[in-house]
């Protein structure tokens, strides 16, 4: 199987830029995450972790009484 897969990948004229492509684009995602991690407001961090223990959402298998 994998020597079919490179057969055809050498067939494929200028191939070599989609790994280099996928690399920049992962980079770039971390680098993104990692520069909104660090600038983010505390005030917001601590809104959003508090979100799953707010007991003001109503879940599916609740009714109105």
């Amino acid at each position: 199987m994998l020597k079919f897969v490179k057969g055809t990948l050498e067939n494929i004229e200028g191939v070599g830029i989609y790994p280099l492509i996928s690399l920049l684009i992962f980079f770039i995602f971390f680098v993104v995450l990692f520069w909104w991690v660090c600038t983010a407001k505390t005030a917001h961090i601590e809104e959003i972790s508090n979100i799953p223990l707010n007991d003001n959402t109503i879940t599916p298998n609740q009714t109105k009484l």
